[in-house]
């Protein structure tokens, strides 16, 4: 009976371990189908690991990996960095344009190996970049930053004949002096700044330069308002003084007394 029992007993601790390890396969491999799964979801994309300046040259202290849902990655992307980086003596890729902390490094976004990097590269299809002066009045007293919106507000005349008028709207300013960099938004009085603006918006710029004084006025950047042509403003629009109208105008009076009454009457 003794015999008996001890060799249920080992019988049952048998199937009790192969069990335990039959439970601790299977929960493995569904760890492991799991893990497949969501690397096969996701994919590592390179981000700045801090901003780069516009023209900055991209090393690897400045990039980071992060996981991306492979879905979703847009064109462009970098997987890997020694895409990005210089090998074997070349000179380094630039950010064509500010890049901020967190951002996606895109194709499109930075140079190719020892390109030159201009301000022209960060222009939009069919657009010019043209500068005009300005000075603390007609530019918002240095508050234009690039990467801000502006209308262009052109004042001609003298005197009486004092006009203004909004030429262009909602504009892209990518420079103030030699300053490009978007990520910059210290205020500072500039002699000049420069525009995004089409061909044959540029054309009126360069006449209204000419014409008169350029004005600046700040947009705000998260309205959508449609725009639409506003009317010339004449200085006598604003100083329009206010006749009196034929209904509202008095005529002469006399007041006659008769015993104790006082009336009015019209001449």
């Amino acid at each position: 009976m003794r015999l008996t029992s001890i060799l249920i007993v080992l019988t049952g601790f048998g199937v009790a371990g192969a069990s335990a390890y039959a439970a601790r396969d299977y929960l493995n491999a569904q760890v492991e189908a799991r893990t497949t799964a969501e690397d096969a979801a996701t994919i590592g994309v390179l981000v700045a690991a801090r901003d780069i300046d516009f023209g900055q040259p991209l090393e690897s202290q400045n990039l980071t990996f992060i996981q991306w849902p492979r879905e979703a990655a847009p064109a462009g992307v970098f997987t890997d960095i020694s895409l990005l980086l210089p090998q074997n003596g070349q000179e380094p890729r630039r950010a064509r344009r500010a890049i901020a902390q967190g951002e996606l490094i895109l194709a499109s976004r930075v140079s190719e190996f020892g390109e030159k990097v201009t301000i022209v590269q960060s222009l939009s299809a069919n657009h010019r970049a043209m500068a005009i002066r300005v000075d603390a009045e007609t530019a918002v007293g240095g508050f234009v930053t690039p990467g801000d919106y502006v209308d262009v507000i052109l004042t001609q005349g003298r005197d009486d004949g004092l006009r203004t008028v909004t030429i262009l709207q909602n504009v892209r300013v990518i420079g103030v002096d030699q300053d490009a960099n978007e990520l910059n938004d210290d205020a500072q009085i500039a002699k000049t700044v420069t525009l995004e603006v089409t061909p044959a918006d540029g054309q009126r710029l360069a006449l209204a330069q000419q014409a008169g004084t350029l004005s600046l006025t700040l947009r705000n950047t998260t309205e959508e308002i449609a725009d639409s042509p506003l009317e010339l403003t004449r200085l006598s629009d604003i100083l329009q003084e206010l006749s009196p109208t034929p209904e509202s105008a008095s005529s002469p009076s006399i007041t006659v007394r008769r015993a104790n009454v006082v009336t009015e009457e019209d001449l």
